[in-house]
């Protein structure tokens, strides 16, 4: 039986759960903001007064509608949706791959090969987009939807590779070796032992890799042309050329589904420490 806590440590609980709403008010609260603006009847970006009243006749849904009948949108919304499937497919199995190498305590030199593989988390992205699209340009995919898939694979797999490999922290190698005492080979071992124990890993680090593409504004302006505007890059434009509460509808949308995202990485890993 437990003993009771004291004054102190109820007053030091409380304090800590205090200071972490805190942080996770001030963390979520500019994003947060825009989603009852996005439902203003009114072409605006402030708190009307029938909204601060809450009148229902300040609140529309307008701007959604707005949204999905606009061409420039849909046009946004199928190339972010094409090319982050598709990075994410191939930066989730690169990143897979590396996850297992370099997690391997047989690997040479595994320090220094996790360095380099993370490497892209911690370069600037105006560096990565400048280099990628001279590059690009020298070998004819600058303007085009392979290049930008291309370079969203480069800036994603780091994501599916950190992910994977904490996973892969508390993994039985001796599972391998029993695996491979049975006669089973290596892609056999790793689909029927090692895949299993990550599956909820790899998940995890395509979800992250999904939204860091589909989040992404620099290298699409270096590397794509107007007929490769995604999500961001759509609303970078509307900001700079005509300011509209569908971006805040758009904003809304975004923030939805990161917090999906989350909660399903949540639950994975609940699910997880269950198993």
């Amino acid at each position: 039986m437990k003993a009771p806590r004291s004054v102190g440590d109820r007053l030091a609980l409380g304090g800590l759960v205090a200071v972490c709403v805190a942080v996770v008010v001030f963390l979520m609260a500019p994003a947060l903001v825009l989603v009852p603006l996005s439902f203003n009847a009114e072409s605006g970006f402030v708190f009307t007064e029938g909204m601060l009243r809450l009148d229902p006749a300040a609140f529309s849904l307008r701007w959604y509608q707005e949204v999905f009948d606009e061409d420039d949108w849909m046009h946004a919304f199928g190339n972010s949706i094409l090319i982050g499937l598709a990075a994410t497919a191939m930066a989730t199995v690169l990143g897979t791959l590396a996850a297992l190498g370099l997690a391997n305590p047989a690997m040479p030199a595994r320090t220094a090969l996790t360095t380099l593989a993370i490497s892209p988390l911690v370069t600037p992205i105006i560096i990565s987009a400048t280099g990628m699209s001279f590059f690009f340009a020298e070998i004819g995919l600058l303007r085009t939807h392979l290049g930008i898939i291309l370079a969203h694979t480069a800036l994603c797999t780091p994501l599916v590779v950190v992910t994977i490999t904490a996973t892969l922290t508390g993994f039985d190698y001796n599972l391998n070796r029993a695996a491979e005492s049975l006669g089973a080979g290596p892609l056999a071992t790793f689909f029927l032992v090692q895949l299993p124990q990550i599956s909820r890993g790899i998940v995890s680090g395509a979800l992250f890799a999904f939204v860091a593409s589909l989040d992404e504004v620099i290298v699409v302006t270096f590397i794509g042309g107007l007929e490769h505007r995604t999500i961001p890059r759509r609303m970078w434009s509307g900001i700079r050329e005509h300011l509209s509460p569908e971006i805040l509808a758009v904003a809304t949308m975004l923030v939805v589904f990161a917090l999906v995202v989350v909660a399903t990485v949540e639950w994975l890993r609940y699910r997880a420490e269950r198993s």
